[in-house]
């Protein structure tokens, strides 16, 4: 398992999966080991460089924890950038990962290649997901066994009730299956760190970064699930006119990590963005 130093003198760690060019992965969660990505469902061509950002995984619990904002681990990405000796990255991220590499974005465009937001997050650019939105995109489910109790759970949660059951209960909406497999994959246990989760969403300015985004030109492919409710049709779409130079994938029957609902099109969509 090969490691760097970072500016603070934490040493963080990544994995090495596959072979060919380069892409850098950043996990989502927040702050979430980079295991859970697996192999992003197998078929990328390329050699996947899984980081595990700074008290997750393999990788050190820093001395300040106030570095877990999201906004100092920006010097992170770019201390393994310094460590690999490329000039630029391909830069794959999920989820709450997508703060983070806004962020970076707007601080070193230029050593950008290519940029893959799969599933990306509100948080970091201040785009609304509305109730609404929410309860449209999980209607699409509403022929499935499970519908009539989650859905029902779904309308607590967005009219304001939070208690972990009910978070619980709308699991089914965040897959674009829900079988035995799935459940199983489900029920592993996240391996987050909860601290660290808390500090990374206060260093955020989505004010300061969404318009910043707009003068980055190089290709970004915006990836989501159809079925996923934590990140809608409608917010992804509004998500990659960010970007001047955005291609847009809702890859049907898909939830919130497309590679594992349907790999061989997650494979494809992203292989040929990134060999464009």
């Amino acid at each position: 398992m090969p490691t760097f130093t970072s500016y603070d003198g934490t040493e963080l760690a990544y994995h090495l999966i596959g072979e060919g060019d380069p892409l850098v992965c950043i996990p989502g969660g927040p702050m979430q080991a980079s295991v859970y990505l697996g192999d992003l469902g197998g078929g990328l061509p390329r050699q996947l460089i899984m980081l595990d950002l700074r008290g997750t995984g393999d990788s050190a619990v820093p001395t300040d924890p106030t570095s877990y904002q999201c906004n100092r681990q920006v010097a992170d990405l770019e201390a393994l950038r310094n460590h690999l000796g490329l000039a630029q990255l391909d830069l794959l991220a999920h989820s709450a990962g997508t703060n983070l590499a806004a962020l970076y974005l707007v601080e070193h465009p230029d050593r950008v290649r290519r940029y893959v937001a799969a599933s990306p997050s509100a948080f970091g650019v201040g785009l609304p997901i509305t109730a609404q939105m929410r309860l449209e995109t999980a209607r699409r489910r509403r022929d499935e066994p499970w519908f009539p109790e989650a859905y029902a759970t779904l309308e607590k949660i967005t009219s304001g009730t939070f208690t972990d059951d009910l978070w619980q209960a709308i699991r089914p909406f965040s897959h674009g299956r829900w079988d035995a497999a799935t459940q199983a994959l489900a029920a592993v246990p996240a391996q987050q760190n909860e601290e660290a989760a808390e500090l990374y969403v206060s260093g955020l300015s989505p004010d300061e970064t969404r318009p910043a985004l707009a003068t980055f030109r190089n290709p970004v492919l915006v990836l989501s699930g159809q079925t996923d409710v934590g990140c809608p049709p409608a917010f992804v779409t509004a998500y990659a006119a960010l970007f001047p130079n955005a291609t847009l994938t809702i890859q049907p029957a898909s939830g919130h990590s497309p590679w594992q609902d349907d790999p061989a099109a997650f494979a494809t969509t992203v292989s040929d963005f990134l060999h464009r």
